[in-house]
């Protein structure tokens, strides 16, 4: 009874939509239930020789609604009398194949055969409306076979692309059973022929696993061939899945199994890494690339320019993220060797060196910065550890320590501890806090962050640059000698005079003590300022901060993170970790006090440092202990006391001929010298007269109005309007360098026909900050998918594409116009 309501039903439902309805069954199958169907108002009409009679019934009676059933073979042609209803009102049959033709809507007689081959999958009600949901008027048997298939897959769509996605995933998980399906349902062959027809794979005995070889063995050599476009259709299908961030990981996963399978490590071991740069997708590759770079970096056989490029290029590798450390490590390695490289061999003056190292010589510290750092903190250090002890060795060698020697004869003639190029830190208060507050309303904060040298504020300047309505201006002053923190701090404060406390207590300015907050906010009062600690300001609450705002007119916070970590032998070696601490912790700063409504912030320290991540050689100690009449203070940088012997190994200053009052003499071990100290760290210093210890930033902070960042300028560079292959190449320029208002742009290229994308879509990364505009082109080739067929000798659009933030969807910012003119055209389908 069961069939025969399906009967009903499917009757029923026609009569819904037409007023006839025309039955044929062959066998007589139904032909003892027709009239127990009990369809009410319906006229049920049996055919039995009476054509004619039953003709003009319904053609006479255009409101009643018939059922007319014939059972026994049907006359061809004009044979039949009704073949004309027939076609108009179309034919009902009830034998299974054909009720689920006319339940699924399947018009075409050839999909009879897809269903009788594929019974078992219409068993379940499930499948059958999961299918229905899916299909078209119009499909034929291939899109039928691939819709089952995306049922049984669970796949968002019906192409290739999409099963084949669902598989490899399932694959790369360890599990099988959507693959099952289809083979339990017949569908596994439907499956290897797509494969082959579509992506040229074929094997004796395929399987998923098969297929996931040979794949990423077309992968290694970049999907090329003899035969032009063989693998366009894979290579096209492949570059989606590996950059898709949702399907990276299961590419990953897929490629680590198959680079073990395939022994890629032995195949690669004597290639030239350069070979093998724009192959992104294997983890072994990454690794030989990081190895040959770094031995080539260190022996200096390739240029920065060729590291940063094979750096740029590696970012679309899966494994950025795991190795991004190693090649930020090596490409900051080339740039440091190169620049020591090119150091003269002499410095005019004092303020010949203080100039160049603010335009120059400042990056060598901070590329060594970068280096150690990011080296301290990779996954893996094994691969730089050669790199690593080059580095080390050139910039203690010859950068700190002879250099560092130059810089100490260029100092020779000095008498006085003042510069023509740099004004002293003491008078910091007057050049930097005093044109902002002069009108007796405007607001000053003044950052200062113990230890912070120049390169380390180089970098925070512009990360605040590139801050959306945030302008910073980097400038220096000449640090105090010594270069210690109390001094450095008090010459920071407004004064007329410094001192240094006989007793080696705390420096006086204008006679009162500096020391600690509490003195440091007794002497700003006056100015109607405020002392306060950088953690108090980060852990007030925003309404809180803005009242603390209103009430002062100088605000002075005092941040420690550099100096706190390096002083202390236990974590001098943590030092640049802390440097990277402070960089996030100031740019905090800055924002909560322009929250709070500061518009005018300055940014400084007391004092830069010295450091090196190796043990000092003993020629790195002065040779004599410090002599004098009193000896009141002795640190690894610098000596305090009276009557102080003059020695080659030191330089000796009065009080006066630093700029400070009173009786206390100052010795600084020359070049980069330590006096021996028990317990002391000896990587990190400060107190003496290096560029790194006495060159102190100061940076001006202003917040704007208007929005200020904006994407980079990316052009595309048409050499042709017609497309006459199955790829076309393209240059594209990136318009200006990258600056800190100027930002980096990822920008993803695809060819569309309409809506519909017909070519795959890389993504390019345009972040050069070079002045050089040749340096600035980028080439890429787009491979045209199957449904480039279908639009031949018609117009399509290259499109250029931006990322929307926080998304992994995309916006078209440019576009070109193409017309394809092809002579060959491929015959596939899935």
């Amino acid at each position: 009874m069961t069939e025969l309501n399906s009967v009903k039903d499917a009757i029923t439902n026609r009569l819904a939509a037409q007023r006839v309805v025309f039955w044929h069954d062959p066998s007589g199958e139904y032909d003892a239930d027709v009239e127990a169907l009990e369809l009410g108002a319906v006229n049920v009409n049996r055919v039995h020789g009476n054509e004619f009679g039953v003709k003009s019934m319904i053609l006479a009676d255009h409101v009643a609604k018939h059922l007319v059933y014939r059972s026994g073979e049907v006359p061809r042609g004009t044979g039949n009398w009704l073949l004309d209803l027939e076609l108009a009102y179309g034919v009902f049959t009830a034998d299974k194949t054909s009720m689920l033709q006319q339940e699924l809507g399947l018009d075409d007689p050839a999909l009879a055969a897809v269903i009788e081959q594929h019974q078992s999958f219409f068993g379940a009600n499930s499948r059958k409306l999961a299918l229905a949901k899916v299909l078209a008027p119009g499909d034929d048997a291939a899109k039928t076979r691939a819709k089952m298939s995306q049922v049984l897959v669970k796949s968002s769509g019906h192409t290739l692309t999409d099963i084949i996605r669902e598989l490899l995933a399932e694959n790369a998980a360890n599990k099988r059973a959507k693959f099952d399906d289809l083979a339990t349902f017949g569908l596994d062959q439907f499956l290897w022929d797509g494969l082959a027809k579509i992506y040229q794979y074929s094997g004796t005995n395929p399987t998923i696993d098969d297929f996931v070889l040979w794949m990423y063995s077309r992968a290694i050599e970049d999907f090329a061939s003899e035969t032009p476009g063989e693998f366009r259709n894979i290579r096209i299908d492949f570059n989606s899945l590996r950059y898709d961030v949702r399907t990276q990981s299961m590419m990953a996963t897929l490629a680590s199994r198959a680079a073990e399978a395939l022994d890629l490590k032995s195949k690669i071991e004597h290639r030239d890494f350069r070979e093998l740069v724009s192959v992104t997708t294997f983890e072994e590759i990454d690794r030989k690339i990081i190895v040959d770079l770094a031995a080539a970096v260190a022996a200096q056989s390739v240029t920065p320019r060729e590291v940063a490029e094979t750096v740029r290029q590696r970012q679309d590798s899966l494994w950025k993220d795991k190795y991004a450390k190693l090649y930020e490590a090596t490409q900051s390695a080339s740039e440091l060797l190169a620049a020591i490289a090119a150091l003269p061999n002499t410095i005019p003056s004092m303020d010949a060196g203080l100039q160049k190292y603010q335009s120059d010589w400042f990056r060598i510290d901070q590329y060594y910065r970068w280096f150690t750092f990011a080296y301290q903190i990779a996954e893996f250090q094994k691969p730089l550890e050669a790199l690593k002890a080059e580095v080390d060795k050139q910039y203690a060698n010859k950068f700190l320590h002879s250099f560092g020697g130059l810089w100490q004869q260029a100092l020779e003639p000095t008498d006085r501890w003042k510069s023509i190029s740099l004004a002293p830190q003491s008078k910091f208060f007057d050049n930097h806090v005093t044109p902002i507050i002069k009108d007796g309303r405007t607001k000053a904060v003044v950052i200062i962050s113990d230890g912070m040298r120049y390169e380390v504020a180089h970098e925070l300047t512009s990360l605040i640059c590139s801050e959306d309505r945030f302008d910073a201006k980097l400038s220096a002053v000449l640090g105090m000698l010594p270069s210690y923190t109390q001094l450095g701090m008090a010459a920071l404060l407004p004064q007329s005079a410094l001192e240094l406390d006989p007793e080696a207590l705390p420096v006086l300015a204008d006679a009162k003590p500096t020391n600690g907050t509490a003195n440091r906010d007794k002497i700003l009062q006056p100015v109607k300022g405020h002392a306060i600690s950088a953690a108090d300001v980060l852990a007030m609450p925003g309404d809180e901060l803005r009242e603390l705002y209103k009430q002062h007119q100088i605000f002075y916070v005092y941040h420690d993170r550099i100096d706190a970590t390096g002083d202390k032998a236990a974590t001098e070696r943590t030092v640049f970790q802390a440097a990277d601490d402070t960089l996030r912790e100031l740019v905090l700063l800055v924002k909560k006090w322009t929250n709070a409504n500061a518009t005018n912030i300055v940014i400084t320290a007391d004092h830069g440092f010295l450091y090196q991540d190796t043990p000092l050689e003993q020629a790195y100690y002065v040779s004599e202990p410090p002599q004098g009449e009193t000896i009141t203070k002795t640190n690894r940088r610098y000596v305090l006391g009276r009557s102080l012997k003059p020695s080659p190994s030191f330089m000796t200053f009065t009080s006066a001929q630093a700029g400070l009052v009173g009786d206390i003499d100052i010795q600084i071990p020359k070049s980069i010298h330590r006096i021996p100290q028990p317990g002391a760290g000896t990587r990190y210093v400060h107190g003496g007269a290096s560029l790194q210890e006495i060159v102190v930033p100061v940076i001006a902070v202003n917040k704007k109005r208007r929005s200020d960042i904006r994407p980079v300028q990316v052009d595309l560079m048409p050499e042709t309007d017609k497309i006459t292959t199955g790829q076309l190449s393209v240059k594209l320029l990136q318009r200006e360098a990258v600056t800190d208002k100027i930002q980096p742009r990822q920008v993803r290229l695809g060819i569309y026909a309409g809506e519909t994308p017909i070519s795959d879509q890389p993504v390019l990364t345009f972040d050069s900050s070079s002045g050089d505009q040749r340096e600035r082109y980028q080439s890429v080739t787009l491979y045209l998918t199957q449904d480039a067929d279908d639009v031949n000798n018609r117009a399509v659009e290259l499109r250029l594409e931006d990322r929307i933030p926080n998304t992994n969807q995309w916006k078209t910012f440019s576009k070109a116009n193409y017309t394809i003119k092809r002579s060959f055209m491929t015959d596939f389908d899935f």
